[in-house]
């Protein structure tokens, strides 16, 4: 089964974005139905998740305004890629990251 890749963005308190995305190795054959339910069952009101609590790089701009940023960022979506992996975050690691936080 090939590669998923997790795309996802910071929208700054300015509507500013910074896209971002990881490719996952999935040699477990997960598949995105799966990783969809999952992803959407952990998100902060649909949509929102911390990087920090499910290992992603951080993709907030150097500029930061107490007054309007925030630290959250946005899920966008989940695709299989023939793209080869640009994590040493495995799929696995990744999904027990996220599934530990309920």
């Amino acid at each position: 089964m090939p590669n998923i890749k997790f795309n996802y963005l910071y929208r700054d308190g300015a509507n500013y974005k910074s896209y971002g995305f990881v490719i996952f190795q999935n040699p477990q054959n997960i598949t995105i139905k799966y990783l969809l339910n999952l992803i959407n069952s952990m998100l902060i009101e649909e949509a929102w998740f911390y990087v920090d609590k499910w290992k992603l790089p951080d993709l907030h701009f150097e500029k930061w305004n107490n007054e309007f940023d925030h630290t959250y960022h946005e899920f966008e979506s989940i695709e299989y890629t023939n793209e080869a992996p640009n994590s040493e975050l495995t799929l696995a690691k990744f999904i027990k990251a996220i599934s530990s936080l309920r």
